[in-house]
């Protein structure tokens, strides 16, 4: 098998529970075969054109002669860099699957004025552009796209040979990009972008960068046969039944790497199980963790660890209450959307839309149409902007730190959103294990703007019990955005705010902590979590 599950505790009960049930109701072979009722009578509209992901590795078999011949003709002229612009489900599987091949890929992600910048100059000369957007008017993805075609003019290449684009057919990315004499790749329409990554949005930025995708869509298709199959010993129904089918239901899913090959499998699925399930008030929370993190050795109830191994170990030897799974990527990435369109039916959800997820970006583009300045801070503490929540925002950080807490309940959870540098500010991540520890409780970290398209929608329309804290800096120098009235210093501002005002329409409390100077406001941070 290329795809091994085992389990102890509730998970393992769930699968003894739960299984049978789905065999007998035929669950996966429907699947397989396009049936859209499986979610209820609701949901059936969207169902019926959001299952293209299970044929994916096959049909994107067909892209992979004109990538390979695309990847030798750039090398051919010198290109030996691609860089990607892409949000959610566009860059985070690219990002897994390079990763884990030991391939570079430049993923541009963010707004962030210095991440941007840093991208551009990254040998300009040398690289090629992935445009990757399913809707094709993805705003950070079209801001992206501007900044490097004006980079390509200034260093005096013709952008038409260096950008590619891969959309949905006939969005306005694809007719745009068509009418600009750009390369475009059009991925298949059924198939939702967090079930992307065996498609297009998948296999052209990693093919390009240099990975076998041939080998990634075999050990896909490998694995198709034995989630298709109405079998008590179906990896994909027992996964399924393992994270969404104990009792009391255990909605945190903490993912933990413990030996695997796979680089960066959580930070995927964390998109693919918040963005499925996390609506009409229910849903999985995917935490990522350390293979020392707090939340392990704490004995959450409402926990289910996942552990991510590098091969296949007896069961008695899992611990006690975990899950474990090994498998080669291809497989996995295909198992866990099997595995989560299966929970959505376990937990009464529809997997394959996301009410929730465009308000954001609705609050921030009138943000940035009306360009008004940040509200005016509540307190300003040693450099530290302190904006909020009338329950949390007080006249310190440290007093607006312990209100943010206090009003963390049982079951509840701390999401950190750092609005910064990624790449350069890797260390913030550093707050994730401290908050856990201080609080008891897990602990989610997000850089912003990117999960807005991926746990975005699990924060508004989820189980309603997370307190935020968002972070964010002062940048140095700004960057301009050509052809657009607003700067991408400007856009990512409104990106924070616009989220922060639907989570409180909501009734999340948010505390929003603006750094003048990130290493002191890190050090302060990481402080208080000490208390």
């Amino acid at each position: 098998m290329t795809f091994i599950i085992t389990a102890s505790g509730a998970a393992k009960e769930a699968i003894a529970r739960v299984v049978p049930q789905l065999v007998a109701d035929g669950v996966a072979g429907r699947m397989v075969s396009g049936d859209a009722t499986l979610w209820g009578d609701a949901a059936e509209a969207e169902a019926s054109i959001r299952l293209g992901w299970i044929d994916a590795a096959a049909n994107s078999a067909g892209l992979l002669d004109d990538i390979e011949a695309l990847r030798k003709q750039l090398r051919q002229q010198g290109v030996d860099r691609i860089a990607l612009a892409g949000m959610g489900g566009s860059s985070l599987a690219p990002e897994v699957i390079t990763r884990t091949a030991g391939v570079h890929l430049t993923v541009l992600d963010s707004t962030e004025p210095e991440q941007v910048r840093r991208a551009l100059k990254d040998g300009i000369a040398r690289t090629a552009l992935v445009v990757s957007s399913k809707s094709g008017s993805t705003l950070e993805t079209d801001s992206q796209r501007r900044a490097f075609e004006a980079a390509y003019r200034e260093a005096g290449i013709d952008p038409t040979e260096r950008i590619i684009v891969v959309t949905d057919p006939g969005s306005p990315l694809d007719q745009d990009a068509r009418r600009a004499g750009y390369r475009v790749f059009n991925a298949d329409p059924n198939v939702g972008g967090r079930y992307s990554a065996l498609t297009a949005f998948g296999v052209v930025p990693s093919g390009l960068a240099g990975v076998d995708v041939r080998e990634l869509l075999a050990e896909a298709n490998a694995v198709l046969a034995e989630i298709s199959e109405d079998a008590d010993d179906n990896p994909g129904l027992m996964l399924a039944a393992a994270i969404a089918g104990t009792k009391p239901l255990r909605d945190k899913i903490g993912f933990v790497a413990d030996g695997t090959h796979i680089v960066g499998l959580g930070d995927w699925a964390e998109q693919l199980i918040a963005e499925s399930t996390g609506k009409d008030g229910l849903g999985l929370l995917p935490v990522v963790l350390e293979r020392d993190a707090p939340e392990l050795s704490a004995d959450l109830p409402d926990l289910q660890v996942v552990r991510l191994v590098g091969s296949a170990r007896e069961a008695k030897h899992v611990a006690h209450g975990e899950v474990e799974v090994a498998g080669t990527l291809g497989a996995q990435l295909l198992v866990w959307e099997f595995a989560t369109a299966v929970a959505g039916r376990i937990l009464g959800i529809n997997p394959f839309d996301q009410p929730d997820v465009e308000s954001a970006k609705i609050a921030a583009r009138g943000l940035l149409d009306a360009l008004e300045p940040a509200a005016e801070a509540v307190a300003v503490d040693g450099g530290v902007e302190i904006r909020g929540t009338a329950d949390v925002a007080r006249d310190s950080l440290e007093a607006s730190v312990d209100a943010l807490l206090e009003q963390l309940g049982e079951g509840g959870y701390v999401a950190i959103h750092a609005y910064l540098d990624r790449i350069g500010q890797p260390r913030f991540e550093r707050l994730r294990k401290a908050f856990a520890a201080r609080t008891g409780r897990p602990v989610t970290f997000g850089w912003g703007p990117r999960f807005l398209h991926s746990t975005g929608q699990y924060h508004k329309g989820g189980t309603p019990n997370g307190v935020f804290l968002q972070l964010l800096g002062q940048p140095h120098e700004d960057l301009e955005i050509p052809g657009r009235s607003f700067t991408f210093g400007q856009l990512i501002q409104a990106q924070a705010s616009g989220d922060a005002s639907v989570l409180a329409e909501h009734g999340r409390p948010v505390l929003t902590l603006t750094l003048s100077d990130l290493d002191e406001g890190l050090e302060r941070l990481l402080a208080l979590a000490a208390r």
